[in-house]
């Protein structure tokens, strides 16, 4: 259901797709499809090419080696005014000195769109983004996510084929952020636009992509929707980066019942047990000694060492957690079915 659609059928195509920096392989080799009216998130530390790619895609940069495509349409040298796409960046880069309607308006005052019908386009998109009536305010008057909704409607007005998001809500507080993320994915499902999202947040990521290209050195680690990225990450990497993981070592996997491969466990799916009470089918015995414990609101993580050497963190209940010290010795419930085997891995 959530695989790669067809080249007939595609947003944005990379095929092969370089970008060096001097020695540095800024990305390196990328294949990516991207369907239309898919949002789609490409999540990765800071230096991981997710940048690089998203500056690709609005022409910002040309690509070293490989292919792109928007639509069907050859993009490589072509600038970012003549590109079906449009951007939403980090800071937002609106214009000081011009009134919110203005800014709205500027990129079809560009193209030569009259003022009428810029003025009356740009009331539709600030009406679109919950801002009807700012118009004669200036950006110094708004707040943050003022500010980011104004930018979103000064790239929606021109009507782009694909939006692209740079860490639009990077800039913004925890509650503001969260009320961001759905009124942007409930917008890019009205509106039926490929929106191409850049975060380094995990949780964006999952919250509204359809789709998630994990990078890492230049390169996608994986592609896939949020669920099966999660909870069946292919590399140690993804294994951390998305969420937090137990990477297990092959003999460790093996130990509790799993196949030798190297595999991954999410501290969630453990839980702590009583010594002597009947143990489930396909559950894995393990007593381990608790090293740490730390609160994290709704959860505690206890950090344990196993009888035969196995670091592990559990994630479990803040009132269970409570009860538990630093020394106990505990027995740990491990589904074998929980355990993630990594091909990649070895």
């Amino acid at each position: 259901m959530h695989a790669s659609p067809p080249p007939s059928a595609t947003a944005v195509r990379f095929a092969g797709v370089a970008r060096h920096f001097g020695r540095v392989r800024a990305v390196d080799g990328v294949d990516l499809s991207i369907a239309p009216g898919e949002f789609f998130a490409m999540l990765g530390p800071s230096g991981s090419g997710k940048t690089t790619c998203l500056r690709l895609i609005a022409g910002f940069e040309q690509p070293d080696a490989g292919h792109i495509e928007i639509f069907g349409e050859t993009v490589e040298g072509l600038p970012p005014y003549r590109r079906a796409v449009n951007t939403v960046f980090q800071d937002y880069a609106l214009f000081p000195h011009l009134s919110v309607g203005d800014n709205v308006a500027y990129g079809l005052k560009v193209r030569g769109v009259g003022r009428a019908e810029r003025e009356k386009l740009a009331r539709e998109a600030l009406a679109m983004v919950k801002l009807a009536g700012m118009e004669t305010r200036r950006p110094a008057q708004l707040s943050g996510g003022q500010r980011q909704r104004v930018a979103l409607a000064r790239a929606l007005v021109v009507r782009p084929k694909v939006l692209l998001l740079d860490e639009p809500l990077g800039a913004l507080d925890l509650k503001l952020r969260e009320e961001m993320q759905a009124e942007l994915k409930s917008l890019q499902r009205a509106l039926g636009l490929t929106f191409v999202f850049v975060t380094h947040d995990q949780s964006e990521a999952l919250s509204m992509a359809d789709r998630v290209a994990v990078f890492n050195e230049g390169r996608i680690a994986q592609v896939g929707a949020p669920e099966e990225v999660y909870e069946r990450p292919a590399t140690a990497f993804v294994a951390h980066f998305v969420g937090s993981a137990n990477v297990l070592s092959r003999e460790q996997a093996a130990a509790l019942g799993g196949r030798a491969v190297a595999s991954s466990l999410r501290p969630e799916r453990i839980a702590i047990g009583d010594f002597g009470a009947p143990i489930g089918e396909g559950i894995a015995p393990v007593e381990a000694r608790v090293i740490d414990i730390s609160y994290q609101g709704a959860v505690r993580r206890v950090s344990a060492l196993s009888d035969f050497g196995m670091s592990v963190t559990v994630s479990v209940p803040a009132d269970a957690g409570g009860r538990l010290s630093p020394g106990d010795v505990v027995r740990l419930l491990i589904p074998r079915a929980a355990l993630q085997p990594m091909e990649g891995e070895g």
